[in-house]
């Protein structure tokens, strides 16, 4: 392309009013209000829906501002957590046959629904194992919950348990799916937060608008796929954040040796030449998105910082959250930077739990009561903790707080202490943001096989946190791009105040 013929101003010597403003909004004070401007616009023109362009407002009165989604990595045991089954301590030993539940083995939906990755490699194991742990009746509501979850359990007035998920891969591409709605093998999909993000856009400005913290979803899982934008764009996706004041942003900052005045220096360098670029092309889209994204990177490494500094933060709250002990400080750590974050009007707030690289720590093909005693004691008092600041400074009333894993475990023993991949019943829960606390939604069979009662796929779950937050996901659509019914999910409306 020829810039002479692309560029009034070459051919006529005039200084065009165009490119005055064009000088002026590539500035670095101008390219503030450049930004937001282009952001509510783009905002403005990108949600399509049945009645025509869309703003990134909500599209009815939310319930909740912002959600911080908690994912346990490799499939947390629905009955040794918040489904409780004194029945397997009943037929212990015993195989599901000899039980009066034995048609849970031969059920239509587990034919229809189980698709394996590797056929045979998980099989229905019909030993039935007890129960790994104790369990008792918490808060006024007197909801069972395992011995193992006694700070959450003391919060589950505030919690809506719902103990009817189902999924539909039983390997561990079940992370992917949870987080997207499709199967590993239809591909990669936009996550929840993604489509949060893309639905609502920033309530500020210098911090990114969906944070990642934990170690991620390993490549065998659907890798950054599960915290991905796909093709709503890189934009829209998860950034990742460490708890580490010096270097909060791994993969976006300017590096251990570069000082602020470096950094300030190179951006107004940067500025000067995209400045100059801009008079050579005043309409050139890419160019405006690329200096935005360096602006935003900057406007970041300058504000991220103070979010994961906690020296501010009153040592009966560094406690609360377990900072004070080894086993807590990691995870508690990254709850109450969530709530840092939240406060400051980040929308979707996402920690893994549990990563190591592979199917995650909490996949119990064997070792349960070890694994998840040791597992449970790391998360259980930071969770708590957050829920119980976020209330104490009304911030759960706004907040949208997620508890989830990729399926369950087994009924059934495998090995003499593990327990198997489980994707017909498992449990999740809910607190804040408009969901009524103290109460039970669906239910699993005696021994926690299959979900029996209300039944809820997983985009349902996305469909609830969409709907708090004001928005249709029928709304969220990309033109030319086709999402199927299941896709949508139903918002499960027994659980919302």
């Amino acid at each position: 392309m020829n810039p002479f013929h692309t560029n009034p101003e070459r051919r006529t010597g005039i200084r065009t009013r165009r490119s005055f403003l064009t000088d002026w909004g590539m500035g670095m004070s101008g390219m503030v209000l450049g930004s937001m401007l282009a952001r509510e616009c783009r905002l403005q023109a990108a949600v399509t829906g049945p009645a025509g362009i869309l703003d990134r407002l909500p599209q009815f009165a939310p319930r909740a501002r912002s959600v911080i989604w908690l994912f346990m990595q490799g499939g947390t045991s629905q009955m040794e957590s918040f489904d409780p089954k004194p029945e397997l301590n009943r037929y212990e030993g015993k195989t599901i046959a000899e039980t009066p539940y034995k048609g849970s083995l031969d059920s239509p939906y587990l034919k229809k629904n189980l698709r394996e990755l590797v056929a045979g490699l998980h099989k229905v194991h019909p030993k039935i194992l007890p129960m790994q742990v104790g369990h008792r009746p918490r808060g006024q509501s007197g909801i069972e919950v395992s011995d193992w979850w006694p700070h959450v359990g003391d919060c589950i007035d505030d919690i809506a348990v719902v103990r009817s998920m189902w999924t539909t891969d039983n390997n561990h591409g079940a992370q992917l799916q949870f987080h997207t709605g499709r199967h590993v093998l239809e591909g990669q999909f936009p996550t929840i937060g993604s489509w949060v993000h893309y639905g609502l856009g920033s309530l500020n400005e210098n911090l990114p608008q969906f944070v990642v913290m934990g170690r991620p979803i390993a490549d065998c899982c659907g890798g950054t796929g599960a915290h991905g934008s796909n093709y709503l764009g890189p934009e829209h996706q998860g950034v990742q954040l460490a708890i580490d004041p010096k270097r909060p942003l791994p993969y976006a900052g300017p590096g251990p040796d570069v000082f602020n005045e470096e950094q300030r220096a190179e951006f107004g360098l940067m500025d000067r030449l995209n400045r100059i670029a801009a008079l050579e092309y005043p309409e050139d889209a890419a160019l405006a998105a690329r200096i935005k994204s360096y602006e935003l990177a900057f406007r970041m490494q300058m504000a991220v910082p103070e979010v994961v500094a906690f020296h501010a933060e009153s040592e009966h709250t560094r406690r609360l959250y377990g900072l004070d002990h080894d086993v807590t400080k990691t995870f508690g750590q990254q709850c109450l930077a969530a709530r840092r974050l939240v406060e400051r009007g980040v929308r979707f707030v996402q920690i893994f739990h549990g990563g190591d690289g592979g199917a995650g720590e909490w996949d119990a093909h064997g070792g349960l009561r070890a694994g998840h005693s040791r597992l449970c004691a790391q998360v259980d008092q930071p969770i708590a903790g957050l829920l119980k600041d976020l209330k104490q400074r009304g911030l759960l009333e706004e907040t949208l707080v997620v508890w989830g894993t990729e399926f369950g475990r087994t009924p059934g023993a495998q090995g003499s202490d593990g327990r198997d991949h489980h994707p017909y019943g498992f449990s999740v829960w809910l607190a804040g943001g408009g969901v009524r606390g103290g109460v039970v939604h669906g239910a699993t069979d005696e021994l926690g096989f299959h979900a029996v009662e209300d039944r809820h796929y997983v985009t349902d779950l996305h469909a609830t946190v969409l709907h708090q937050l004001g928005l249709d996901p029928r709304r969220l659509t990309i033109p030319g791009r086709t999402r199927l019914e299941i896709d949508y999910g139903e918002p499960i409306h027994g659980i919302l105040g």
